[in-house]
């Protein structure tokens, strides 16, 4: 990581933690793998987070506010199903990566998820609000009731692809299911 200024080390910290946690884990992670990858003096950290936790809770905002922009962003394109091929093709552009780590948000989801509590109910929380969207995204296209049914339908669809691609270290497989799934998406 680049060394930068040396008012920025909370975002430093927030970054390489994200980094970290998505390719060892939240568990296996430690304040002083953060500190290293950050450029940042371990006992700095404590001025900024002090728990593993605090931290993990500034990445998952961090997230949040990269999906909602996200979110907007797609918003802008006039054609609902693009919107949701966007979702998708914004997975799939992460292919490699996902072969190597698995999904971000399904990863927290199941690794916090186990243990339960406050940072448990924050990684589903983003889950959730993409969840959310996909299905305003079918209601916004007539499906009405289906709309959860169909949002649920396309998000595990996703999330499958994302757990397959990683069990199989294989990016071509989400290629392949992704034509599937946006052959669906053309259909409903």
């Amino acid at each position: 990581m680049p060394r930068a200024r040396r008012n920025d080390k909370r975002e430093r910290l927030i970054e390489a933690a994200d980094k970290l946690i998505y390719e060892q884990t939240f568990h296996t992670t430690t304040l002083a793998d953060i500190a290293k990858l950050a450029d940042v003096p371990l006992g700095n950290v404590y001025y900024y987070f002090k728990t593993k936790e605090a931290i993990m809770d500034a990445v998952l905002h961090r997230r949040m506010t990269e999906w909602r922009n996200l979110f907007q962003q797609w918003e802008q394109i006039p054609d609902i199903k693009q919107r949701l091929t966007a979702l998708l093709h914004h997975n799939n552009a992460q292919s490699e990566t996902l072969a190597r780590f698995g999904c971000v948000i399904g990863s927290l989801c199941q690794e916090l998820g186990k243990q339960g509590g406050v940072l448990a109910t924050a990684a589903s929380k983003l889950m959730a609000d993409i969840l959310k969207w996909v299905e305003s995204q079918f209601r916004e296209m007539g499906k009405g009731e289906r709309s959860t049914q169909l949002a649920t339908y396309y998000l595990a669809a996703i999330q499958g692809m994302n757990l397959l691609t990683l069990t199989f270290k294989e990016p071509q497989y989400m290629e392949r299911q992704s034509e599937s799934l946006q052959e669906w998406l053309a259909a409903v």
